[in-house]
């Protein structure tokens, strides 16, 4: 029996990154009730007429003041306990973007925003730690067939920071070399013929940008990235 009182969310689980920092996700602190005060996903209940993206852009928009390139729906989460008002289902994405793009806002029904290191989350809200995780697991697999980390580092990049942010994602250390060796064996890295800035000793490193073109003809062929 179809039940009147449901109604429809959209959470979103940001994940951004930088060398210093590493992988970080955006939260926002709650204004009003339930959960006053307390960290969680940004997110909120779908307007009449409004796609489910069209809503989780909005509302990023909204309480955090950025926009994502890369989202995509990760699940959908309905225990009818998950919210104390009512039996709310939520249809929950995730996303990843450069940090450094944006300048970090709260508005509407967010008191405060921040991204917060993954190793360091504070208690959430609702069930949006089950959520987080999923979607940690979900970006895990998925770096593995397709190269979406190329989404969190700056349009020109050094092989160093591409390495540490799979060894980020991974959790684990991976052997430089071979790393090196194996991504750049896929010709999907555009050499810049230039290098970073660096300061102190070494030698700088060589700057690379992410080919798109030949990443997808080499999808099209069932590509498999394994480090």
């Amino acid at each position: 029996m179809f039940q009147q009182n449901l109604s429809l969310t959209v959470d979103a689980v940001v994940f951004g990154y930088d060398a210093k920092d590493g992988l970080s996700v955006l939260l926002i602190k709650r204004l009003l009730a339930p959960f006053k005060g307390h960290w969680a996903l940004p997110g909120g209940f779908l307007l009449a007429g409004e796609s489910l993206e069209k809503a989780v852009e909005r509302e990023l928009e909204e309480e955090t003041g950025i926009k994502v390139n890369y989202l995509e729906q990760l699940y959908t989460f309905g225990k009818p306990d998950r919210d104390p008002r009512k039996h709310v289902v939520t249809v929950a994405y995730y996303g990843l973007v450069r940090r450094n793009l944006f300048e970090l806002y709260a508005a509407t029904d967010a008191e405060d925003a921040q991204w917060f290191n993954i190793k360091e989350l504070p208690p959430l809200a609702f069930d949006h730690n089950d959520i987080f995780k999923m979607a940690l697991e979900r970006l895990r697999g998925k770096i593995a067939y397709q190269p979406i980390g190329f989404e969190l580092l700056d349009e020109e990049f050094p092989l160093p920071d591409l390495h540490r942010l799979y060894e980020t994602l991974y959790g684990k250390k991976i052997d430089r070399r071979n790393f090196s060796k194996k991504i750049l064996q896929l010709d999907i890295l555009e050499d810049l013929n230039k290098f970073q800035p660096h300061a102190g000793r070494g030698r700088p490193s060589k700057l690379y940008k992410f080919n798109r073109a030949k990443y997808f003809a080499l999808k099209a062929e069932g590509m498999v990235f394994e480090v």
